[in-house]
């Protein structure tokens, strides 16, 4: 029987806890529909989505023929060639294309960036209310701040930011298959403006990543014309995306909740506890990519069979009662705090070490200069967007103080 479950209904973003323990009610695997991918299965526990991101050899990304699970056949082809990312790549290829990119985002490297990160946020604070007040959090500061980092590391110029803001504000605005089609003409412009970027830097030179990615491709590094379009994509696109709703999210809790913000406002050194507990009760991102099941297997009781798709609830894992006690609560201090936001398995974020500082500098610029923000309208007029898979407040009006 397939649950009856509205992943980007206001009441499920309002308190998935709720809607996930009804969920695992049904199983530890339980067969829902989902937005354009149809009929699939999803996980409940923690123990089930760490067991099917870890066996990549019975739950993969692709068939043997290379069709990419959740692609559909209507969708145009250059779709598919944003699809040849290593987000979307079993091994050995994913490996491949990893290794390319792995060194800039290791810790060390990121660590490194730190200062300038906590510059960027300390500038985009103090400009938070030069349009006046109310402002709205998303747009004036949770985007601008990652979108910064991820230009400048890419070596894309900044003055192109407005073009990546209205770009990525289409692609997570659609909850089905007319809400796809309507956003095909941003990712099309988002690809063409890619490749002449990528032919630039081939001919001239550049800064950043993408200049590394080319010198690579130059060199005779494994990696297609197609497979460096979609690599820039998914770093343009995964590398603020995502961070900008774990920002939004945190700051939209701390205002609901003075008493956290106080107690974080007193000792900053508390920030990466907080951090990692906005990633597991927020998990910005919902569920990871759908997989193939290669072979019949057995899930805690429930029969798969060759051939099925299976997507892991990242939510569900992060709310499972069994492991972290009281999940529904927001608690800054848990410790240990065993949340899986960032995936596991091979396709663990590239970007973790990223998002973790990204959100603490975020935090400490913001309340820093603003230790009294306020919400501008009442909690219940928050909304989130209503895209599947994501939770991302769609505006969070503040005002300075009260």
């Amino acid at each position: 029987m397939t649950a009856r479950a509205d992943f980007a209904s206001q009441d499920y973003f309002r308190d998935p806890g709720a809607a996930i323990e009804k969920l695992r009610t049904l199983g530890p695997v339980v067969e829902v529909r989902f937005p354009i991918i149809g009929k699939l299965w999803t996980t409940t526990t923690e123990a089930l989505a760490d067991r099917v991101l870890k066996d990549t050899a019975t739950f993969t990304m692709r068939k043997d023929n290379g069709d990419v699970a959740g692609l559909q056949w209507w969708m145009p082809g250059f779709v598919r060639t944003l699809a040849t990312s290593m987000l979307s790549m079993d091994e050995p290829d994913h490996k491949r294309l990893r290794d390319i990119v792995d060194e800039a985002f290791r810790r060390r490297a990121v660590l490194d960036m730190e200062p300038h990160i906590q510059a960027i946020g300390d500038e985009l604070a103090d400009q938070l209310f030069a349009e006046g007040s109310p402002a709205d959090l998303v747009e004036r500061y949770a985007r601008k701040l990652p979108l910064s980092v991820i230009c400048e590391l890419l070596g894309l110029p900044l003055a192109d930011r407005a073009k990546f803001t209205a770009w990525a504000g289409g692609l997570t605005r659609f909850t089905g298959a007319l809400g796809f089609l309507g956003m095909i003409p941003k990712m099309l412009a988002m690809k063409r403006y890619i490749e002449r970027h990528l032919a630039s830097v081939r001919r001239q030179g550049g800064e950043g990543l993408i200049a590394e990615i080319v010198r690579v491709e130059k060199d005779g590094g494994k990696i297609s014309p197609n497979e460096i379009v979609a690599m820039v994509f998914l770093l343009l696109f995964a590398g603020h995306e995502t961070t900008t709703h774990l920002i939004s999210g945190s700051v939209f809790e701390l205002l609901k909740n003075p008493d956290l913000r106080d107690w974080l406002e007193e000792d900053w050194s508390r920030v990466d506890l907080a951090v990692e507990e906005f990633l597991r009760f927020i998990t910005p991102v919902q569920f990871t990519k759908p997989r193939y099941v290669r072979k019949d297997v057995e899930l805690d009781g429930v029969r798969l069979r060759k051939g099925d798709k299976i997507m892991v609830m990242l939510a569900a894992a992060n709310m499972d009662p069994r492991a972290n006690p009281h999940p529904e609560r927001l608690d800054l201090q848990r410790k240990p705090n065993r949340h899986i936001a960032f995936g596991t398995g091979i396709h663990f974020c590239l970007g973790h070490q990223l998002a973790r500082i990204e959100g603490r500098c975020a935090l400490k610029s913001l309340f820093r200069r603003w230790p009294e923000l306020t919400l501008a309208v009442d909690q219940s007029e928050i909304i989130w967007r209503k895209r599947p898979g994501l939770k991302a407040i769609d505006h969070l009006p503040v005002a300075p103080e009260s």
